[in-house]
């Protein structure tokens, strides 16, 4: 009989993820510049080695996508989406809740610290269509600009599986418009990144290197030409501090509901599911 590790064992003998990772000045303004940057390394491969099976496990038990890719809208197709996965997993939540994940979110922002908003796998399964171009902050009722996505994956990502890009300085001109993740947004954004000029960043990534992009970064991802899962783990970021504000779109009132229960418009953003994951204080 082959012996298992207990809940308990495994996650003592997961990685503390508590130090830090050093950002030099000139990284910082550049994520400031260009509302993106990518690091590499930001979990070691022992890291990956250990939280990534647990993260994948966490995402397959919470999976409800269960059509056919021919069923699916073209954001089905984009990739499976498993959020809040730290709620019921303990060790994923070690991961989510991380110290050195937080800092670097605080440090790229200045702010004194960050909540978590909600955490997300997005697996991008093999033959996945591409993630249409779309602004995150559109589905996020909050009042701050200071907000941050880390994308990170599992596994080796290259261009042909879907590595992330973004439209460098897109940003700056915060809401763009109430468009989801759709076709209509590709062809809207498509259009104006390439009307404005704005430069494309898109690099091949390691398992444990990460993206870091401010909620109004235009970004998307092509499909997935390979045979392989492109597995992904998102935290979403919010300073320390912002309220939330009026939803003035049905995502935002679902987001409200889902990600800020209880809270109301004015509120600060920091009910339970919005934890203090760093702060300088």
């Amino acid at each position: 009989m082959t012996a298992t590790m207990d809940p308990v064992q495994e996650n003592e003998a997961l990685p503390e993820l508590e130090s830090d990772y050093r950002l030099d000045p000139e990284q910082i303004e550049s994520y400031r510049r260009n509302g993106h940057i990518l690091l590499r390394q930001v979990a070691t491969t022992p890291e990956i080695e250990a939280y990534g099976p647990a993260i994948q496990r966490a995402a397959d038990r919470q999976n409800t996508e269960k059509r056919s890719m021919d069923q699916r809208d073209t954001y089905g197709k984009a990739f499976l989406q498993i959020m809040n996965l730290w709620v019921n997993d303990s060790a994923v939540r070690r991961f989510t809740l991380a110290r050195r994940f937080g800092k670097i979110a605080a440090d790229l922002m200045g702010v004194d610290g960050v909540r978590l908003y909600h955490d997300q796998a997005l697996f991008k399964e093999a033959g996945g269509g591409p993630t249409p171009w779309h602004q995150d902050q559109y589905y996020w009722p909050l009042n701050t600009d200071n907000t941050v996505t880390m994308w990170m994956p599992l596994v080796d990502v290259s261009k042909e599986m879907g590595a992330l890009a973004f439209a460098s300085g897109s940003g700056k001109g915060g809401f763009l418009g109430h468009l989801d993740i759709s076709d209509k947004s590709d062809q809207v954004f498509d259009d104006f990144v390439r009307d404005h000029g704005f430069a494309y960043a898109q690099e091949a990534m390691m398992a444990g290197d990460a993206t870091f992009h401010s909620g109004w970064t235009l970004h998307h991802a092509p499909g997935n030409q390979t045979d392989k899962m492109r597995a992904v783990m998102t935290l979403i970021y919010v300073a320390d501090g912002a309220r939330v504000t009026v939803p003035d779109n049905p995502h935002r009132e679902n987001d409200l509901k889902t990600w800020m229960p209880g809270l109301k418009p004015g509120d600060t953003a920091a009910s339970a599911l919005n934890p203090l994951v760093y702060s300088r204080k």
